[in-house]
C-alpha cells in the first residue's frame, strides 16, 4: 500500500467558541489520502468543504481531532512551521489565480522558490521548465493582465509546482473559466498526476469535474456522506444526522 500523505481522524471545527453564536462546521471527519491519488472533495456551498480545504492546506487548525500531513501533526506546529509546510509540501491552485499583477509569469512561478531560499539561477531554470510543462513558455515575459483566464491558471499551476510539493491542492480551479478552457486545465492536472506522480486534491461543487478523478469524497453539512470511485454514482440527498 502506498504511503498515507493525509490522515484525518475525527476532525471537528468550531467558530465563536463559548459564545451564543458558536458554530460547528465540521462534524468529526475522518479520511485518508494516499500518495499518488487523484481525489475530489465535492459539496454544495455551505457544506464545509472550504473549511476542510483550509485544514488540509494547513491554513487553519482543527478544534478537535488529529490531522497528520506526511506524518506531521499539524496541531503541534508553530505559525512559522506551518508557513514552511505550506511553501514546501503543498502546492495551492485557486479559482482566482492569485498571481502578482505587476510581475511576469516567470517571476510569479519563481516566487515560492524565492521564499524557500533557492538560488536565482536555479529558480529561473526550474520556472522555465515548469512553464514549458504547462505549455506557457512563450508567455513567460507576460504579466497577468496580458493573459487569458486559462493562461493565468496554467501559470498558477506551474507556480504550485515550484518547490516540488508532494500534494497539489486545487480549490475550484476551473470556476472562473469557460468549460472548454476548464477541460484544458483539468488535462494539466491529469498530466501532473500521471507523469509527475503528484497527489492531487480537487475541491469542487461540480459532479462533472469530480467524475474525472479516481475517487470522490462527498461532504454535506460538515460530514462525509460518501467516499467512492468516480465510476460509482454519488448519492445526491443522503441524510446524515448531525
Amino acid at each position: 500500500m502506498s504511503k498515507t500523505v493525509i490522515n484525518m481522524s475525527n476532525i471537528i471545527k468550531r467558530y465563536y467558541i463559548g459564545q451564543p453564536n458558536e458554530l460547528q462546521i465540521l462534524n468529526g471527519i475522518s479520511l485518508n489520502i494516499h500518495e499518488g491519488e487523484f481525489v475530489s472533495i465535492v459539496g454544495a456551498s455551505g457544506s464545509g468543504k472550504s473549511t476542510l480545504m483550509n485544514i488540509i492546506g494547513a491554513l487553519d487548525k482543527p478544534t478537535e481531532g488529529q490531522y497528520l500531513l506526511n506524518d506531521t501533526d499539524i496541531s503541534k506546529l508553530s505559525d512559522k512551521q506551518l508557513s514552511d509546510i505550506r511553501n514546501k509540501e503543498i502546492g495551492f491552485v485557486f479559482q482566482t489565480f492569485n498571481l502578482i499583477p505587476r510581475t511576469t509569469a516567470l517571476k510569479n512561478v519563481e516566487l515560492p522558490m524565492l521564499y524557500a531560499g533557492v538560488s536565482k539561477k536555479d529558480r529561473t531554470k526550474r520556472a522555465k521548465e515548469l512553464l514549458e510543462l504547462v505549455e506557457m513558455q512563450d508567455r513567460s515575459t507576460h504579466k497577468p493582465n496580458e493573459l487569458s483566464g486559462g493562461q493565468k491558471q496554467r501559470v498558477a499551476i506551474a507556480r504550485a509546482m515550484a518547490n516540488n510539493p508532494s500534494i497539489i491542492l486545487a480549490d475550484e480551479p476551473t470556476g472562473a473559466l469557460d468549460s472548454k478552457t476548464g477541460h484544458l486545465v483539468m488535462d494539466i492536472f491529469h498530466k501532473l498526476h500521471k507523469e509527475e506522480g503528484k497527489t492531487i486534491v480537487l475541491i469542487t461543487h461540480s459532479p462533472e469535474l469530480a467524475a474525472e478523478t479516481e475517487r470522490i469524497i462527498t461532504i454535506s453539512d460538515g460530514s462525509v456522506i460518501s467516499d467512492t470511485g468516480a465510476d460509482v454514482s454519488v448519492p445526491g440527498n443522503t441524510e446524515v444526522s448531525a
